[in-house]
């Protein structure tokens, strides 16, 4: 999915019967391994985002919680989601790095949230994002740190 098109298309189906569902599915199908996952996206914004995750067999560990490299995907998908979403058309972003603190086992809906204030250039740069992790009670689970790779698009 073209970073430049993201908010346009949620804001475009997110209105529509079904479309924050159809919004996933274009998502999972534009980012396969972030699909493993099954995020669903509940509020999108230039340099916010707030995703859940449903507590499922194919995303627990052998101690019944959520997989600490699930939460990590989770994590990502929300950091860069309010970060491209906030880039001018021009630019683009990779991840270079991943930072996680577990801070609780977790169960249930996983909701993941994501506040900064996107880079208004796209020149070569490094920008770090965070993102917190919050289980169905509101207790945080977790908290990561993206390290983006901001540049111009090629």
């Amino acid at each position: 999915m073209d970073t430049s098109k993201i908010l346009s298309s949620y804001r475009r189906l997110s209105s529509l019967p079904g479309g924050r569902l159809l919004f996933g599915w274009l998502l999972r199908r534009a980012v396969p391994y972030t699909g493993s996952i099954r995020p669903r996206v509940i509020e999108l914004e230039p340099g916010f985002a707030r995703i859940a995750m449903d507590d499922r067999r194919a995303v627990r560990n052998h101690l019944s919680s959520v997989h600490a490299i699930a939460l990590m995907n989770l994590a990502e998908a929300v950091s860069g989601l309010a970060m491209l979403t906030g880039l001018p058309d021009d630019a683009r972003g990779i991840v270079k790095g991943l930072e996680i603190e577990y801070t609780k086992k977790a169960r249930g809906t996983i909701v993941g949230e994501s506040r900064c204030h996107p880079p208004s250039t796209s020149e070569e740069l490094d920008f770090d994002v965070t993102a917190e992790l919050f289980d169905d009670a509101g207790e945080p689970v977790a908290r990561a740190v993206a390290h983006w790779k901001i540049g111009p698009k090629k």
